[in-house]
């Protein structure tokens, strides 16, 4: 079995916004050995309502992670749970709130036999990295994804679509959210996650993101993406949010 350690962190930007409304956040699970959680959520709604929304997220999260086992749960049910918990409560909370609060969110769990399982629920997404190069990302629940998946527009023309910011699903809405799950097996040194609010990847192709993880360290390689999307947003970014988990070799003392 390929033997590695994991490096993670986390930044946070709050743009040219009032107030910061993404939160982000990573775990370890204190009732499972071995197994590590990335989460991070989008909130909107105005004033409070929407960092109050992200907040429940990481809330439920921290919760539920606390108790989780492999032995009597699935990552997946973890996931499910995590993100129709915190919808509930938001629903709740927004019926007596002036400003509806809404949330997207994307989590990922790392397990101790070399998987990786993620779910989403808006533009909040997930990239895949090996080592230098891209392999994928998780596809938005938004407007335009969906004119892209019956070929009614190109996915370049969904970046410049005068709705490309109209989302079809996330939490604290009417309807219960609707939740995709992703999977990667036999992980291995070189591989890399990264989680982002749309304030952050709407600034970059796909190819540009893989090189900044690769070669530097997660602290670093996040101070380097905020600050080229903060160049990009030429002072009128919204809040941008990330997290970065890569996998490296052992250090020869750790082995």
């Amino acid at each position: 079995m390929t033997k590695y350690q994991i490096e993670a962190g986390t930044g946070q930007h709050i743009g040219d916004r009032k107030e910061q409304q993404d939160r982000v956040m990573l775990l370890a699970a204190p009732k499972a050995p071995g197994y590590m959680l990335a989460v991070l959520a989008d909130g909107m709604g105005g004033s409070s309502g929407g960092a109050m929304a992200a907040e429940q997220i990481i809330h439920s999260a921290k919760q539920l992670f606390d108790e989780f086992s492999p032995l009597t749960h699935t990552v997946e049910s973890l996931l499910e749970a995590i993100v129709m918990e915190s919808h509930t409560i938001i629903k709740l909370i927004g019926m007596t709130a002036s400003n509806k609060p809404h949330t997207t969110m994307v989590a990922m769990v790392l397990t101790p036999d070399r998987n990786a399982v993620w779910a989403h629920a808006g533009d909040s997404r997930l990239y895949r990295f090996e080592g230098p190069n891209f392999r994928e990302h998780t596809i938005d629940h938004s407007h335009v994804e969906t004119l892209v998946a019956k070929g009614e527009i190109t996915r370049e023309e969904a970046k410049k679509h005068r709705l490309s910011n109209l989302l079809v699903n996330g939490l604290g809405g009417r309807q219960d959210p609707y939740i995709t799950i992703g999977h990667h097996h036999n992980l291995k040194v070189g591989d890399a996650f990264l989680l982002c609010s749309d304030g952050l990847w709407s600034y970059f192709s796909d190819a540009e993101l893989a090189p900044l993880v690769a070669m530097n360290t997660p602290r670093d390689a996040a101070e380097a993406i905020i600050a080229k999307a903060r160049e990009r947003a030429n002072g009128h970014g919204d809040n941008c949010s990330l997290a970065i988990v890569k996998l490296v070799a052992l250090n020869k003392t750790s082995i």
